[in-house]
């Protein structure tokens, strides 16, 4: 499959939204997932089993968070690969033409899950669990509500909001490593960092899910 059809089937997948008009830094990660689609279509890697390891990468970091410290940098790397695995299970499916609706809600529920486990870690790692709550469940409830909506006949995302699953990953890995440098210096210091990030999880959600919200109601209202 060429870049060409690849950048269509995508589109169609995601709401019409073209890749190729996107950021230089969406752009290239795409491009890549796609180089990584491939090479794994070649070796015969299905799109179940690259969603299945990216979900057992998830469930790790919990495990990474109760050894301290290092456990948060090894967490840390085990998001990014994680969300790499996210990234290259639908690659894989779209150059195989294994694309199916079944796949695509396995593939939503192993992130619900992941993003739970890296809250987990978060809460391991020092974070109160009302804000745990909140923040996962701020996320939960924009993913259902665009779910809903889309059902409800809104086209395409919607918005691309704050909230997006990109910026989790990214709270989920500088929460990490920054947390995992700041306990090496010293123990009390991991504790605040992650605080900090799950409180910007939330601010974050609750943002993106404000814009969700107006969205939907300006497109579903008439």
């Amino acid at each position: 499959m060429t870049w060409a059809e690849y950048a269509a089937a995508w589109s169609r997948l995601h709401g019409g939204f073209d890749p190729d008009a996107a950021s230089p830094l969406v752009r290239g990660w795409i491009r890549l997932t796609y180089r990584g689609g491939v090479l794994l279509g070649r070796l015969g890697v299905g799109p179940a089993a690259v969603t299945a390891s990216g979900l057992a990468l998830c469930l790790g970091v919990p495990a990474a968070a109760l050894l301290g410290p290092a456990g948060l940098l090894l967490g840390a790397l085990l998001v990014l690969l994680a969300a790499a695995a996210d990234g290259l299970d639908g690659a894989v499916a779209v150059v195989t033409g294994r694309t199916s609706r079944l796949g695509f809600v396995y593939d939503s529920v192993a992130d619900r899950l992941g993003e739970l486990a890296w809250l987990t870690a978060f809460w391991i790692a020092g974070a109160p669990g009302w804000l745990v709550v909140a923040g996962g469940a701020v996320s939960w409830l924009h993913e259902y509500i665009r779910a809903r909506a889309a059902a409800g006949g809104m086209p395409g995302l919607g918005v691309v909001t704050l909230g997006e699953r990109p910026t989790r990953v990214s709270v989920a890995i500088a929460g990490l490593l920054v947390g995992g440098l700041a306990g090496l210096a010293d123990a009390a210091w991991a504790p605040p960092v992650i605080v900090a990030a799950a409180v910007v999880w939330a601010a974050l959600g609750l943002a993106g899910l404000a814009q969700l919200a107006a969205a939907v109601r300006a497109e579903l209202s008439g």
